[in-house]
């Protein structure tokens, strides 16, 4: 939805499970229309796409992209992002450290990425940017050559070079988001900057990697860094790194008892990677790859922060706090400096693997909530939901579908 100063808000679809565009696109029908109906049954409703490699293939072939632009402009809807961080499977099945394969080293990367734009860059209403978010590099187990890290930069190169030329040939104004994650090559802000540093060195006076590459905060993710809201996104400005969206999510955070370690035992399933961050008494930050590694070490903390998304309005328990200190303080920065960036996403993705005691509403309940909870923070900071505005006039498909397959056949060949 579009929201008072500008900015619009979405939940992230990739709480849903999907990876046709049939399948997809049932979700939307199912799960997104009856939010809209609960939070925002007037008002042009923004969907944020999560669109796997095999599902953003298929809704570029032939009449499906013209076919979702009249089912977005019959629903009032509109679509603003793409979550492009998860390439294939993501829900069901053991995913882990796999979710960042491909990773930027490959040209697979590469051309799913260039085909995500290729398709908002025909979804997006006038005078509305589009960002699409995206894996961090790798994770660094993954990265261990120079070559590697090399091969990573280029192809964001070309990637960018790739949007710049979607960005003029249809009007909209595109750019990517690597997203940080704990123990990927891209993790904290300070690794941020060097390796955009590094990138701009490379190419000197090149506007466009200002304009097009930046950087999806994820207040989960920079939270359980240990990071400081403030001081992060002053680091960014600082060196001029574009904040392309904003990640709305809570992690964990608890001291390590036993009482705590008992309890985080629900939390450590199959299917993602939940790594932690302890501190010590010293400050001194210690590294886990998943919970399980965690919970079977006896070295002492003061703090454990986990990598694991649980709702926005969810209070603290005896043993945990979420870390809502640190999206607050996000927002705090947001409501002093509007135009640091235009997308909110509200994206806690693992409804199927919460503890049972986290999920005894309905994932439409669930969703709700979390606008209910978002919104209210907003509101109290003056961002809150707009005035019922006129709808987006959205591009005619029919007139659309000429560029659109022309489009879609240049992708193609990438």
């Amino acid at each position: 939805m579009r929201l008072a100063k500008g900015h619009h808000l979405a939940y992230c679809a990739n709480i849903h499970r999907g990876e046709t565009w049939l399948e997809t696109f049932g979700a939307l029908e199912t799960y997104a229309l009856a939010v809209k109906e609960r939070v925002c049954p007037s008002q042009p409703y923004a969907i944020g796409l999560r669109l796997s490699a095999q599902a953003a293939w298929e809704l570029a072939q032939g009449r499906a992209l013209a076919e979702f632009q009249h089912w977005l402009a019959r629903h009032d809807c509109y679509v603003f992002t793409i979550n492009g961080f998860p390439f294939g499977h993501f829900h069901g099945r053991r995913v882990k450290e796999k979710v960042y394969l491909p990773d930027w080293t490959s040209p697979e990367r590469l051309d799913y990425t260039n085909r995500l734009f290729d398709l908002l860059a025909q979804l997006l209403p006038p005078g509305v940017e589009g960002s699409v978010s995206t894996v961090p590099g790798s994770f660094k187990e993954f990265t261990t050559t120079d070559q590697q890290r090399q091969a990573i930069r280029d192809h964001l190169f070309r990637c960018v070079q790739h949007l710049d030329q979607r960005s003029r040939e249809s009007g909209r104004t595109l750019h990517l988001g690597l997203e940080p994650e704990p123990l990927c090559l891209l993790e904290t802000t300070a690794e941020t900057v060097e390796f955009f540093g590094r990138l701009r060195d490379e190419h000197p006076g090149e506007a466009r990697l200002e304009q097009c590459l930046g950087v999806n905060y994820d207040t989960c993710h920079l939270a359980v860094e240990y990071e400081n809201p403030a001081e992060a996104l002053a680091r960014l400005r600082r060196h001029q790194i574009k904040v392309s969206k904003l990640h709305l999510s809570s992690a964990l955070k608890a001291r390590p008892t036993p009482e705590a370690r008992a309890a985080l035992a629900a939390f450590a399933d199959d299917v993602y990677l939940h790594q932690v961050v302890a501190r010590g008494a010293d400050g001194a930050l210690v590294r886990y790859r998943d919970l399980d590694a965690a919970l079977g070490a006896a070295a002492p903390a003061e703090e454990w922060r986990v990598h694991f998304h649980i709702p926005l309005h969810c209070p603290a328990a005896e043993w945990f706090e979420p870390t809502t200190d640190h999206l607050l303080g996000v927002l705090d920065v947001l409501q002093a400096e509007p135009g640091l960036c235009a997308h909110l996403e509200m994206e806690t993705y693992t409804w199927e693997v919460m503890p049972a005691a986290m999920k005894s509403r309905n994932v439409v309940d669930q969703l709700a909530a979390e606008y209910d909870w978002c919104l209210a923070q907003l509101q109290k900071r003056g961002m809150g939901a707009s005035q019922p505005p006129a709808p987006f006039v959205s591009a005619s498909a029919s007139s659309s579908a000429a560029s659109n397959e022309a489009c879609m056949e240049e992708a193609s060949g990438d």
